[in-house]
């Protein structure tokens, strides 16, 4: 599990995703965000995990699933 703080950003490839951008500049692709957090702009803190057992159209970088928001 990792902790993360960053801003949601939509992004218009292909059909759409959805990720987190950290402070520190990394981005991260959203494994079935919740509607509530798919909100351009959002700052949020969350704990997730790196999911490497499946692949993404959009390849912006890591898909993180979120467990929680802290």
């Amino acid at each position: 599990m990792i902790k993360i703080t960053g801003i949601i950003k939509y992004q218009d490839i292909g059909v759409g995703v959805w990720t987190l951008v950290s402070e520190s500049g990394e981005t991260y692709e959203l494994y079935k965000p919740s509607e509530s957090i798919r909100q351009d702009g959002l700052k949020v803190r969350v704990e997730g995990k790196i999911r490497d057992d499946i692949m993404s159209m959009a390849m912006v970088g890591k898909i993180l699933e979120i467990i929680k928001n802290l």
